[in-house]
């Protein structure tokens, strides 16, 4: 009975494989060259599992491992001087040459010694003929070409050499995941905003069903491709193909597809790249905002120690030796200690005795409850705050959606009960909430500079809280807001540090 077993395709990224044909421990077939009959004998022997992929029919070997082949001793270089060689290789230069512009720019993966590269410049000596390739020649014979002997970079050489086309024959075969060096080539292109061809050729294994034939089977080609299967990994790495045929008597099978022009994928990548700066900005202005309060004394506790909330305390570098006091809802986490930085976490209660300026609710999503569970047991601070969109903004700003999207804020009523929806909540920006939830009308904001209270609301402290808070602190909560209010990034590390350079979408440019 057949085997299954969960491992990924690397054509098609499938994870389930069934037992295909077991070739016992072999030595390597074409690489390890040994100079003498000892040498031959004494080669290491190999497992060769091929298993079938069984979502798209593609063959490899589920043992392979790419550090036993040593293609740094000897090139890999294919025999092609045969007449029929010779002919199949005519039929993919003109194949390339009928969707190449009359002076191409052509780059080769895996160049070998360049024969394609050569049969193209011959042909179309206007163009430009660059061949990536270890093993590849240290000069070039032919006017147009030439080589570099070193691993192909997409992001670093797509946007370089500018390619019409980028060609890769009997490479991928050898390569542990090519499906991902493909979808790579695509997103890249994506990313520059520059469209280009695909060429790909690789062993085609037909035949062996068809005759019986294991002798391909051999350890240095981790893939083995069915047509389906090489027509299936073109197509989950490219926005269109536009042709797969085989050629020299149909024991090779090539294609040709389009890299970029997929506006979903484009969609993606310009989403991922606003996030990430959008990301690394914010991380930067919430930095710089604790790095505020600290400098203006302010006394502060962060709310939430584990899981996301110490997630929120590593990344936006609130340590212990500045922001000590760091209190939880959940008693069972008390008097353990904050992952990274090292605050014992605190029951929340403590929170009565050590009376603090500003509450920062490091999970965002919890503020209803949170606020709730303040008014509940009667915790007070003149500044209650959340990050959002790469700030710290007071808990019941409009500028975030925590509130609203899990029901009517919550606050603390005149009488004490403490599940009463609050009135409208007030536009962005950081406002003092020294201010008894009734009485919010008091305040007098100024939105996107700071606060200024008059002093019926600096009679207040906090949400559902009575005065003692108003009574010893020393710091002027209207100050400390307008001081967060015009905090920046600018202030902290630049971006060039932490930024690093990428390819640009043109949707973006």
């Amino acid at each position: 009975m057949a085997t299954l077993h969960r491992t990924p395709c690397p054509a098609c990224h499938h994870a389930v494989a069934v037992s295909f044909h077991d070739g016992g421990k072999q030595p390597l077939a074409t690489l390890a060259w040994p100079a003498s009959a000892e040498a031959a004998r004494a080669m290491k022997r190999l497992p060769h599992s091929f298993v079938r992929c069984t979502g798209c029919g593609h063959v490899f070997n589920r043992e392979f491992d790419y550090t036993e082949i040593p293609y740094g001793d000897e090139p890999n270089r294919m025999f092609n001087r045969g007449p029929i060689w010779g002919a199949h290789l005519s039929v993919v230069r003109d194949r390339l040459l009928e969707r190449l512009p009359t002076a191409p720019r052509v780059v080769e993966i895996g160049c070998g010694a360049g024969e394609l590269l050569h049969a193209l410049a011959e042909a179309a000596p206007r163009g430009s003929y660059v061949g990536f390739d270890p093993g590849a020649p240290h000069e070039s014979n032919g006017p147009g070409v030439s080589f570099r002997r070193e691993l192909f970079d997409p992001a670093v050489h797509l946007a370089e050499l500018a390619p019409d086309v980028i060609v890769a024959r009997h490479v991928l075969e050898h390569l542990h995941d090519p499906l991902a060096l493909l979808q790579e080539l695509h997103a890249t292109a994506e990313m520059l905003g520059r469209p280009l061809l695909l060429f790909v050729e690789v062993p085609c294994i037909d035949r062996c069903f068809e005759t019986g034939r294991t002798a391909d089977f051999f350890y240095e080609h981790y893939s083995h491709f069915t047509t389906a299967s090489f027509r299936t990994m073109l197509e989950r790495a490219s926005a269109h193909v536009h042709f797969v045929e085989h050629g020299y008597g149909d024991e090779v099978v090539f294609g040709v597809s389009e890299l970029g022009g997929s506006l979903p994928q484009r969609g993606i990548l310009v989403e991922a790249r606003r996030f990430e700066e959008r990301a690394s900005t914010g991380r930067r202005v919430v930095r710089a905002q604790l790095d505020r309060l600290h400098e203006e004394g302010a006394r502060v506790a962060l709310w939430g120690g584990t899981g996301k909330a110490a997630m929120f305390i590593n990344a936006f570098g609130a340590d212990a030796e500045r922001f000590p006091l760091v209190v939880d809802s959940d008693p069972a986490k008390v008097g353990t200690f904050v992952p990274g930085t090292g605050q014992r976490i605190e029951f929340r209660d403590v929170l009565h005795e050590r009376l603090v300026d500003v509450i920062v609710i490091t999970t965002q999503w919890r503020v209803r409850e949170i606020v709730a569970e303040m008014a509940r047991e009667g915790i007070s601070a003149p500044l209650v705050l959340l990050e959002h969109d790469g700030r710290l903004v007071a808990h019941d700003s409009s500028a975030h959606p925590y509130l609203d999207s899990i029901g009517a804020p919550i606050a603390r009523s005149a009488s004490g009960d403490a599940n009463v929806p609050s009135e409208p909540r007030r536009e962005s920006g950081l406002h003092s909430h020294a201010v008894n939830p009734c009485e919010r009308g008091s305040a007098r904001e100024v939105i996107g500079g700071g606060v200024t209270l008059d002093s019926s609301a600096r009679r207040g402290s906090g949400i559902g809280a009575p005065d003692s808070h108003a009574a010893t602190s020393t710091t002027d909560v209207s100050s400390l807001a307008r001081a967060l209010e015009e905090t920046t990034w600018s202030s902290t590390t630049p971006a060039s540090t932490e930024v690093l350079a990428r390819p640009c979408s043109t949707e973006e440019a």
